[in-house]
Order: C-alpha cells, then sequence, then structure tokens
C-alpha cells in the first residue's frame, strides 16, 4: 500500500514529522494500526537495522530513524491498548551493576521496539535482582544485559545463577553483550545467546523467542 511504503521511506530518512502525519493518515484511512506498524514503522526499521549491521549507515542515522518510529508508535499505541493487540513479547534489558555505559545496550533497546517488542529498560548499574524481580513482575521472556568493563562481567553470571536458585533457568531466556563479552564467555556462564552487535543481539532475541 502506497501510504506504507512513504512511512516507511520517511522513516529511513530520519523525518519524524512526516512519519507522524503519515502514520495519522494512515489511521483516519482506516487501515489496521498492526498493518500500519508491521508494514510501515517496522518494515523501515528493519532496513535501518540491516544497513547498519553492513556498515552502510551509522549511529545518527539509527538515532534519527528510532525518533521517525517513536512519532508513528505514538500514535498507535492507544489504539493497540484500546484493541489489546500484543506485541511480540516483553524484553528487559540493562547495563549490569557497577557499569555505567549504555550506548550499546540504549541502541539494543531501539532496535528491539523497532522489530515489535516491548522494551523494559532498567538503565544502568542495575543490581541483579532487579533483572529477576522486573521480568517476573512484567511477564517478560527475556533478560538482556551489557557489560563494557571486564571488572563488571561477573555480574551477569549472579544473574544467571539467581534464575537457576530461583528454577527460572528456561522460562526467562537470557542474552550478554558489550565490547569485553565474547562467545565463548557467554556458554561458560550459561547465558543462552551472545549479541556480539545491536543488529545480532536482536537476531539473537527473535530466535530465542520464537522457540517453543
Amino acid at each position: 500500500m502506497e501510504i506504507l511504503n512513504e512511512i516507511s521511506k520517511q522513516l529511513q530518512l530520519g523525518d519524524d514529522e512526516k512519519v507522524l502525519a503519515l502514520t495519522k493518515q494512515a489511521i483516519e484511512q482506516k487501515i489496521d494500526p498492526k498493518t500500519i506498524l508491521d508494514e510501515g514503522l517496522i518494515s523501515g526499521m528493519n532496513v535501518i537495522g540491516e544497513q547498519f549491521r553492513n556498515h552502510e549507515i551509522f549511529l545518527p542515522e539509527v538515532l534519527l530513524a528510532a525518533k521517525a518510529m517513536y512519532a508513528g508508535m505514538d500514535q498507535l499505541k492507544p489504539l493497540f491498548v484500546k484493541e489489546g493487540i500484543p506485541t511480540r513479547g516483553k524484553v528487559v534489558i540493562g547495563t549490569v551493576k557497577g557499569d555505567l555505559h549504555d550506548l550499546g545496550k540504549n541502541l539494543v533497546g531501539i532496535l528491539l521496539k523497532g522489530a515489535g517488542f516491548e522494551v523494559i529498560d532498567l538503565g544502568k548499574d542495575v543490581p541483579p535482582e532487579a533483572f529477576i524481580d522486573t521480568a517476573v513482575r512484567e511477564d517478560a521472556k527475556l533478560i538482556g544485559m551489557s557489560a563494557l568493563l571486564t571488572t563488571t562481567m561477573p555480574m551477569m553470571k549472579t544473574v544467571i545463577d539467581l534464575l537457576r536458585e530461583r528454577n527460572l533457568n528456561g522460562k526467562i531466556k537470557t542474552i550478554i553483550g558489550g565490547a569485553p563479552i565474547t562467545e565463548a564467555y557467554a556458554q561458560e556462564i550459561g547465558a543462552d545467546a551472545y549479541g556480539f552487535d545491536a543488529a545480532k543481539s536482536v537476531e539473537c532475541v527473535n530466535n530465542l523467542l520464537a522457540a517453543p
């Protein structure tokens, strides 16, 4: 549909005002809100995610596209609440306790929202219990943890150990990422996935939450 292609195109260009106006127009044309989300906003963010992964665009362009996506989402949210349309699942993310770096984590959050997930971002310096308590309370199926310092990496293991203690491993999946993190470390501590970069992280979340 022409208007949905245009929403996707303007989102990729990072034009939040046009995305806002076009989303309103699509709603007025009685296009299904889920269709506007999937074929307009998410379709545009998918292109951005792919371009970012291939180093064809850089962080400023991603942030502009995200701003445009949020402008459209703000128009759709009330309709989703009214119709009770589910998201693709809830994800809790945060930077682990003792670590104050959040650029990578923020980018993962943007791309996850762009992929249709509901993201609960706990920010930085997040204690292990907070990840788990929030996931349980919100019925989130996945916890994403980020660390940039080698000294804070053990906090990820603490979260995974706590999940085991509470018999939640398997019910709540885990993904870890950040500059010092490796696939080997993820396996060593029992994380379900390792997000090499933001785009890869979204791919992993998709796969983890699609699995029964």
